[in-house]
This record gives structure tokens, sequence and C-alpha cells, in this order.
């Protein structure tokens, strides 16, 4: 099977600033039913990292989904949404979705 045949993998990427260490993790515990559904797998989860241009952020993550309609699937999901509502108290940050090659 070529490269052409397959349908391209989808991406979360996520740049974070935690504004309120205490309550973030409540998102992440909260987040954690759409990501299993979803199949969400973790490429990168925050770790070292250097800004070298433009505006950097505290925390980087890359999120990997079976497809482009996955990754959107779970974005839209009510179990995310829910959990985004925690993320977005909690922190300043963007998250872009993406398609594979």
């Amino acid at each position: 099977m070529t490269n052409e045949d397959k349908t391209p993998k989808g991406y979360w990427i996520g740049r974070v600033t935690v504004t309120d260490e205490e309550n973030y993790p409540g998102y992440l515990k909260a987040a954690q039913p759409a990501y299993e559904k979803y199949g969400a797998k973790f490429i990168v989860r925050g770790g070292k990292h250097d800004g070298v241009e433009g505006e950097s952020r505290d925390r980087n993550v890359v999120i990997e989904f079976e497809s482009y309609a996955h990754a959107v699937a779970c974005y839209n999901s009510p179990e995310y949404q829910a959990a985004a509502k925690i993320r977005r108290a909690n922190s300043i940050g963007e998250i872009l979705i993406v398609e594979g090659v």
C-alpha cells in the first residue's frame, strides 16, 4: 500500500500557558474520556522546548488521531467541550487541528 492509499492522520497542536496550576489538572482529568473515545495518542506532552521564532507558550502538545475527521470530532464532542471550559478558565492558549501527510 502506498502512502497515497492511506487516509492522512489528524493532529491537534496545542500551545498553552497555564494561569492556575492548582485547577488546571481538572481539565486533564475531564478531557480523558474524549481522548479515549477518539483514540488520541500523545506525541508531545510538555517537555523541553525552545521558542526560536514568534511567541512561545510554556506547554506544547501534539496529539495524533486516526484521521482529520476524528481530530475534529474529538474537539467538537460534548466530552471535550465540557473539559475545554475548564482549560479556558485556567490557561491561555491555542489549539490547531491539522491534517498529516
